[in-house]
Protein backbone atom coordinates (compact mmCIF):
# COMPACT_ATOMS: atom_id res chain seq x y z
CA UNK A 1 0.00 0.00 0.00
CA UNK A 2 2.28 2.71 -1.30
CA UNK A 3 -0.22 5.51 -0.65
CA UNK A 4 -1.77 4.36 2.58
CA UNK A 5 -3.86 7.11 4.20
CA UNK A 6 -2.91 9.67 1.57
CA UNK A 7 -5.37 12.11 -0.01
CA UNK A 8 -5.08 13.11 -3.66
CA UNK A 9 -6.79 15.62 -5.92
CA UNK A 10 -6.79 14.65 -9.58
CA UNK A 11 -7.94 17.24 -12.08
CA UNK A 12 -9.37 15.71 -15.21
CA UNK A 13 -10.09 12.63 -13.15
CA UNK A 14 -13.31 11.80 -14.95
CA UNK A 15 -11.82 9.93 -17.90
CA UNK A 16 -8.63 8.73 -19.56
CA UNK A 17 -5.34 9.10 -17.74
CA UNK A 18 -6.99 10.86 -14.79
CA UNK A 19 -9.42 8.01 -14.22
CA UNK A 20 -6.76 5.33 -14.46
CA UNK A 21 -4.56 7.25 -12.04
CA UNK A 22 -7.44 7.62 -9.58
CA UNK A 23 -8.12 3.88 -9.61
CA UNK A 24 -4.41 3.02 -9.29
CA UNK A 25 -4.04 5.38 -6.34
CA UNK A 26 -7.10 3.88 -4.65
CA UNK A 27 -5.62 0.40 -5.03
CA UNK A 28 -2.63 1.67 -3.05
CA UNK A 29 -4.69 3.07 -0.16
CA UNK A 30 -5.36 6.63 -1.28
CA UNK A 31 -8.59 8.64 -1.00
CA UNK A 32 -9.16 10.49 -4.25
CA UNK A 33 -10.97 13.69 -5.23
CA UNK A 34 -11.90 14.07 -8.90
CA UNK A 35 -12.16 17.68 -10.09
CA UNK A 36 -13.61 17.80 -13.60
CA UNK A 37 -16.18 19.60 -15.74
CA UNK A 38 -17.57 16.16 -16.69
CA UNK A 39 -19.33 15.57 -13.40
CA UNK A 40 -21.27 12.47 -14.48
CA UNK A 41 -18.07 10.77 -15.60
CA UNK A 42 -16.31 11.97 -12.44
CA UNK A 43 -19.00 10.26 -10.38
CA UNK A 44 -18.34 7.04 -12.30
CA UNK A 45 -14.67 7.32 -11.42
CA UNK A 46 -15.62 7.89 -7.79
CA UNK A 47 -17.61 4.67 -7.93
CA UNK A 48 -14.51 2.83 -9.15
CA UNK A 49 -12.48 4.35 -6.32
CA UNK A 50 -15.03 3.20 -3.76
CA UNK A 51 -14.99 -0.31 -5.23
CA UNK A 52 -11.32 -0.38 -4.27
CA UNK A 53 -12.31 0.35 -0.67
CA UNK A 54 -11.35 4.02 -0.58
CA UNK A 55 -13.34 7.23 -0.19
CA UNK A 56 -13.39 10.35 -2.35
CA UNK A 57 -15.33 13.19 -3.91
CA UNK A 58 -16.49 14.11 -7.39
CA UNK A 59 -16.50 17.88 -7.77
CA UNK A 60 -17.62 19.75 -10.85
CA UNK A 61 -14.81 22.15 -11.63
CA UNK A 62 -13.59 24.24 -14.54
CA UNK A 63 -9.88 24.37 -13.75
CA UNK A 64 -9.54 27.80 -15.37
CA UNK A 65 -12.01 29.36 -12.90
CA UNK A 66 -10.22 30.42 -9.71
CA UNK A 67 -13.41 30.44 -7.61
CA UNK A 68 -14.23 26.87 -8.63
CA UNK A 69 -10.68 25.73 -8.00
CA UNK A 70 -10.76 27.33 -4.55
CA UNK A 71 -14.06 25.57 -3.84
CA UNK A 72 -12.67 22.17 -4.89
CA UNK A 73 -9.65 22.50 -2.62
CA UNK A 74 -11.76 23.81 0.27
CA UNK A 75 -14.15 20.87 -0.05
CA UNK A 76 -11.24 18.46 -0.01
CA UNK A 77 -9.75 20.02 3.12
CA UNK A 78 -13.15 20.12 4.84
CA UNK A 79 -13.73 16.43 4.10
CA UNK A 80 -10.28 14.91 4.57
CA UNK A 81 -8.30 17.55 6.46
CA UNK A 82 -5.38 17.60 4.04
CA UNK A 83 -4.09 17.24 0.50
CA UNK A 84 -1.00 15.06 0.11
CA UNK A 85 -0.97 14.67 -3.66
CA UNK A 86 -2.06 16.85 -6.58
CA UNK A 87 -2.18 15.49 -10.12
CA UNK A 88 -2.91 18.15 -12.74
CA UNK A 89 -4.22 15.94 -15.52
CA UNK A 90 -6.93 18.21 -16.93
CA UNK A 91 -6.08 19.36 -20.42
CA UNK A 92 -7.20 19.71 -23.96
CA UNK A 93 -6.94 21.80 -27.07
CA UNK A 94 -9.36 24.67 -27.62
CA UNK A 95 -12.83 25.17 -26.20
CA UNK A 96 -15.11 22.20 -25.63
CA UNK A 97 -16.72 21.18 -28.89
CA UNK A 98 -14.56 23.56 -30.91
CA UNK A 99 -13.32 22.13 -34.19
CA UNK A 100 -9.60 21.76 -34.76
CA UNK A 101 -8.13 24.30 -37.20
CA UNK A 102 -8.03 23.10 -40.79
CA UNK A 103 -5.33 23.08 -41.93
CA UNK A 104 -3.48 23.13 -38.60
CA UNK A 105 -0.95 25.88 -38.02
CA UNK A 106 -0.15 29.19 -36.41
CA UNK A 107 -2.22 31.43 -38.65
CA UNK A 108 -5.32 29.29 -38.25
CA UNK A 109 -5.37 29.42 -34.45
CA UNK A 110 -7.79 32.08 -33.26
CA UNK A 111 -7.04 34.28 -30.28
CA UNK A 112 -10.07 32.78 -28.52
CA UNK A 113 -8.77 29.26 -29.06
CA UNK A 114 -5.27 30.18 -27.88
CA UNK A 115 -6.59 31.82 -24.72
CA UNK A 116 -8.86 28.88 -23.89
CA UNK A 117 -6.17 26.27 -24.50
CA UNK A 118 -3.71 28.11 -22.29
CA UNK A 119 -6.40 28.55 -19.63
CA UNK A 120 -7.22 24.83 -19.50
CA UNK A 121 -3.68 23.48 -19.60
CA UNK A 122 -1.44 26.09 -18.00
CA UNK A 123 -3.62 28.47 -15.99
CA UNK A 124 -5.55 25.56 -14.49
CA UNK A 125 -2.32 23.93 -13.34
CA UNK A 126 -1.17 27.22 -11.83
CA UNK A 127 -4.48 27.81 -10.02
CA UNK A 128 -4.63 24.37 -8.42
CA UNK A 129 -1.00 24.55 -7.32
CA UNK A 130 -1.55 28.02 -5.90
CA UNK A 131 -4.46 26.77 -3.77
CA UNK A 132 -2.93 23.48 -2.67
CA UNK A 133 0.64 24.52 -1.91
CA UNK A 134 -0.14 26.51 1.30
CA UNK A 135 -1.71 23.39 2.83
CA UNK A 136 1.24 21.23 1.77
CA UNK A 137 3.76 23.80 2.98
CA UNK A 138 2.11 23.92 6.38
CA UNK A 139 2.52 20.15 6.73
CA UNK A 140 5.93 20.17 5.00
CA UNK A 141 4.89 17.40 2.66
CA UNK A 142 3.46 17.24 -0.82
CA UNK A 143 3.65 15.50 -4.18
CA UNK A 144 2.65 17.51 -7.24
CA UNK A 145 2.52 15.75 -10.62
CA UNK A 146 1.83 17.89 -13.66
CA UNK A 147 0.90 16.35 -16.99
CA UNK A 148 2.51 18.04 -19.97
CA UNK A 149 2.96 16.48 -23.42
CA UNK A 150 5.79 15.08 -25.51
CA UNK A 151 4.48 17.43 -28.19
CA UNK A 152 6.18 20.43 -26.58
CA UNK A 153 9.54 18.83 -27.43
CA UNK A 154 8.66 17.21 -30.75
CA UNK A 155 5.38 18.55 -32.19
CA UNK A 156 3.71 15.80 -34.26
CA UNK A 157 1.59 18.36 -36.13
CA UNK A 158 1.37 22.14 -35.80
CA UNK A 159 -0.53 22.99 -32.61
CA UNK A 160 0.99 26.20 -31.26
CA UNK A 161 -1.73 26.81 -28.69
CA UNK A 162 -1.50 23.33 -27.15
CA UNK A 163 2.24 22.85 -27.34
CA UNK A 164 2.99 26.32 -25.98
CA UNK A 165 0.66 25.69 -23.04
CA UNK A 166 2.25 22.31 -22.32
CA UNK A 167 5.74 23.85 -22.52
CA UNK A 168 4.56 26.38 -19.96
CA UNK A 169 3.56 23.55 -17.63
CA UNK A 170 7.16 22.31 -17.64
CA UNK A 171 8.53 25.80 -16.96
CA UNK A 172 6.07 26.35 -14.13
CA UNK A 173 6.92 22.96 -12.63
CA UNK A 174 10.66 23.56 -12.70
CA UNK A 175 10.21 26.91 -10.96
CA UNK A 176 7.99 25.34 -8.29
CA UNK A 177 10.43 22.48 -7.71
CA UNK A 178 13.19 24.99 -6.95
CA UNK A 179 10.98 27.07 -4.66
CA UNK A 180 9.19 24.33 -2.77
CA UNK A 181 11.81 21.64 -2.22
CA UNK A 182 12.82 23.16 1.11
CA UNK A 183 9.25 22.59 2.34
CA UNK A 184 9.24 18.89 1.49
CA UNK A 185 7.13 19.42 -1.65
CA UNK A 186 8.13 17.47 -4.75
CA UNK A 187 7.11 18.73 -8.18
CA UNK A 188 7.56 16.53 -11.25
CA UNK A 189 6.22 16.30 -14.80
CA UNK A 190 5.00 13.44 -16.96
CA UNK A 191 5.24 13.80 -20.73
CA UNK A 192 2.74 11.41 -22.32
CA UNK A 193 3.45 10.30 -25.84
CA UNK A 194 0.69 8.64 -27.89
CA UNK A 195 -1.78 7.36 -25.28
CA UNK A 196 -5.16 5.87 -26.14
CA UNK A 197 -7.53 8.36 -24.49
CA UNK A 198 -10.48 10.57 -25.49
CA UNK A 199 -7.81 13.00 -26.77
CA UNK A 200 -8.11 11.19 -30.10
CA UNK A 201 -11.89 11.40 -30.35
CA UNK A 202 -11.72 14.19 -32.91
CA UNK A 203 -9.87 11.79 -35.22
CA UNK A 204 -11.78 8.59 -34.52
CA UNK A 205 -15.39 9.60 -33.84
CA UNK A 206 -16.52 8.81 -37.39
CA UNK A 207 -14.52 5.57 -37.68
CA UNK A 208 -15.82 2.04 -37.37
CA UNK A 209 -14.40 -0.08 -34.55
CA UNK A 210 -12.14 -1.88 -37.02
CA UNK A 211 -10.88 1.42 -38.39
CA UNK A 212 -10.17 2.70 -34.86
CA UNK A 213 -8.15 -0.40 -34.02
CA UNK A 214 -6.16 -0.02 -37.24
CA UNK A 215 -5.54 3.66 -36.48
CA UNK A 216 -4.25 3.00 -32.96
CA UNK A 217 -2.14 0.08 -34.16
CA UNK A 218 -0.54 2.34 -36.77
CA UNK A 219 0.17 5.03 -34.16
CA UNK A 220 1.76 2.46 -31.88
CA UNK A 221 4.04 1.04 -34.56
CA UNK A 222 6.06 4.25 -34.80
CA UNK A 223 7.20 3.95 -31.19
CA UNK A 224 10.24 1.79 -30.34
CA UNK A 225 7.96 -0.38 -28.18
CA UNK A 226 5.62 -0.86 -31.17
CA UNK A 227 2.37 -0.21 -29.34
CA UNK A 228 0.22 2.71 -28.36
CA UNK A 229 0.26 3.62 -24.70
CA UNK A 230 -2.63 3.05 -22.34
CA UNK A 231 -3.85 5.30 -19.51
CA UNK A 232 -2.57 2.65 -17.09
CA UNK A 233 0.96 3.31 -18.35
CA UNK A 234 0.67 6.89 -17.14
CA UNK A 235 -0.89 5.79 -13.85
CA UNK A 236 2.08 3.57 -13.04
CA UNK A 237 4.57 6.42 -13.37
CA UNK A 238 2.24 8.75 -11.47
CA UNK A 239 2.17 6.21 -8.63
CA UNK A 240 5.96 6.21 -8.46
CA UNK A 241 6.05 10.02 -8.31
CA UNK A 242 3.21 10.16 -5.75
CA UNK A 243 4.78 7.61 -3.41
CA UNK A 244 7.85 7.63 -1.18
CA UNK A 245 9.65 5.55 -3.81
CA UNK A 246 10.49 8.95 -5.35
CA UNK A 247 11.53 10.62 -2.09
CA UNK A 248 14.71 12.05 -3.69
CA UNK A 249 13.14 13.03 -7.01
CA UNK A 250 11.96 16.52 -7.85
CA UNK A 251 12.18 18.83 -10.84
CA UNK A 252 12.20 15.84 -13.20
CA UNK A 253 10.39 15.51 -16.52
CA UNK A 254 9.64 11.90 -17.47
CA UNK A 255 8.59 10.87 -21.00
CA UNK A 256 6.06 8.03 -20.96
CA UNK A 257 6.05 7.54 -24.67
CA UNK A 258 7.05 4.05 -25.73
CA UNK A 259 10.59 5.26 -26.45
CA UNK A 260 9.81 8.44 -28.34
CA UNK A 261 11.45 10.74 -29.28
CA UNK A 262 14.44 8.37 -29.62
CA UNK A 263 12.89 6.77 -32.69
CA UNK A 264 14.11 8.18 -36.05
CA UNK A 265 10.44 8.55 -37.02
CA UNK A 266 9.53 10.48 -33.90
CA UNK A 267 8.65 13.64 -35.80
CA UNK A 268 5.77 11.82 -37.48
CA UNK A 269 4.02 10.29 -34.50
CA UNK A 270 0.31 11.00 -34.22
CA UNK A 271 0.13 13.16 -31.12
CA UNK A 272 -0.02 12.69 -27.39
CA UNK A 273 -2.96 11.61 -25.33
CA UNK A 274 -2.45 14.31 -22.74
Amino acid sequence: MLLSNRVAIITGGATGMGRSTAVRFAEEGCDVVMADVKIDEAKKTLGLVKKKGRDGLAIECDVSDSAKVRHAVSETIATFGKVDILVNSAGGSGASGQAHPTPPGLTNVSEERFDRTVAINLKGTFLFCKEVVPHMRERRYGKIINISSLGWISPPVPGPDYHAAKAGVVGLSNDMACELGAFGIHVNVILPGPIRTPFYDFKTKSMTEAEKEAFFEAVGKITPLKRIGLPEDIAGVALFLASDLSSYVTGVTIPVSGGLPLSPTSSSFAGSGA
